[in-house]
């Protein structure tokens, strides 16, 4: 779907109603009866669960799976796949400037990608509303090949080591986002979660200068980067705006009021309910409360979009998507 997303983020801003895209494709899964290794596999089950999904919920967007372990096998990595549960990363790639110097930037026709790439493809040829692609951050990729305690030592006493290693997972992460932009995707959601850990100092230099570079090369009127991080509390959000990402989308550990006063009014910010505290284990009644309470406390911001704070996990109950939806009509029906 050919879309300016520039014109399309400032419709949203402007508009009187409130608008959600929350991150919630395992419910997708589930309702086509099939389980989350099908899905990180096989295209058209990816495709179909998020087509379901954008037919039963109203969302301003269709966004992918969030499989943080995609780029990380394509480097290489060993990946552990569970019937019902996302892929993780085992052990460690590299481990020094020499393994780190011998690492070969994958091609993006190497171990999944080509599978996600086509679920991004099949989606977009049959959906009516724009389809937010997704991919891991920088950061977050060289904890995964690196090993994320070792990473956090190395950035100060090898320093020059681990900005290698993020140069050439920029690069991949590069090519990946104009991959999926050739397939007609509108827009990325990286997901930079490992960078939360740092202070905004060291996420300006191990993370926010490489996401910089990628939204350089890939954002246009066309094609949107929004930032996600969900382990941000609110140190880094500095770091985050520093980017010129499209948007930014942050988890439950933050002051939704307080990073929207901090973000551009033109940016997109989305967030930030508790995927697995509020949507998973709280009841019902407590997530329509919870969830309007979220749109009250942030009325003052037009660029707020509803979301959760990350991927919502297998197993929600669907009576609290039900919820979280009749929360939002009640509020935008007030």
């Amino acid at each position: 779907m050919n879309i300016n997303m520039k014109e399309w983020i400032e419709s949203i801003i402007v508009d009187q109603q409130r608008y959600t895209l929350p991150i919630m494709t395992h419910s997708g899964i589930e309702m086509l009866g099939k389980r989350v290794i099908d899905a990180v596999t096989d295209a058209e089950v990816h495709s179909q669960a998020v087509l379901l999904l954008a037919e039963k919920y109203s969302a301003i967007a269709s966004s992918v799976i969030m499989d943080l372990t995609v780029e990380a096998e394509a480097f290489g990595a060993e990946i552990y796949f569970a019937d019902n549960e996302v892929p993780s990363v085992l052990g460690r790639l590299v481990y020094d400037m020499e393994t780190v110097q011998n690492l070969h930037v994958p091609s993006i026709n190497t171990a999944r990608v080509p599978v996600y790439l086509k679920a991004n493809e099949l989606i977009v040829k049959h959906s009516h509303k724009p389809v937010i692609s997704g991919c891991i951050g920088p950061y977050s990729l060289a904890g995964r090949l690196y090993d994320m305690s070792e990473i956090m030592m190395a950035m100060f006493i090898d320093p020059d080591c681990i900005k290698l290693l993020l140069e050439k997972c920029t690069q991949f992460i590069i090519d990946y986002c104009k991959a999926l932009k050739s397939v007609g995707t509108n827009g990325v959601l990286i997901a930079e979660p490992a960078a939360g850990l740092l202070s905004n100092d060291a996420c300006m230099e191990f993370s926010a200068e490489y996401v910089r570079l990628i939204v350089s090369e890939v954002q246009d009127a066309g094609f949107s980067v929004f930032l996600h991080n969900c382990g941000n509390q609110g140190q880094c959000t500095e770091a985050m705006i520093s980017t010129g990402a499209a948007g930014f989308h942050f988890g439950n550990a933050v002051n939704m009021v307080e990073v929207l006063e901090k973000c551009p009014s033109e940016s997109l910010v989305m967030g930030n309910l508790d995927p697995v505290s509020l949507f998973k284990m709280a009841t019902a009644s407590e997530v329509y409360d919870t969830t309007l309470e979220l749109l009250r406390t942030t009325s003052a911001y037009p660029n707020f979009v509803l979301s959760t704070g990350c991927d919502t996990p297998p197993e929600i109950p669907f009576e609290n998507i039900d919820s979280f939806y009749r929360a939002l009509k009640d509020y935008n029906t007030k």
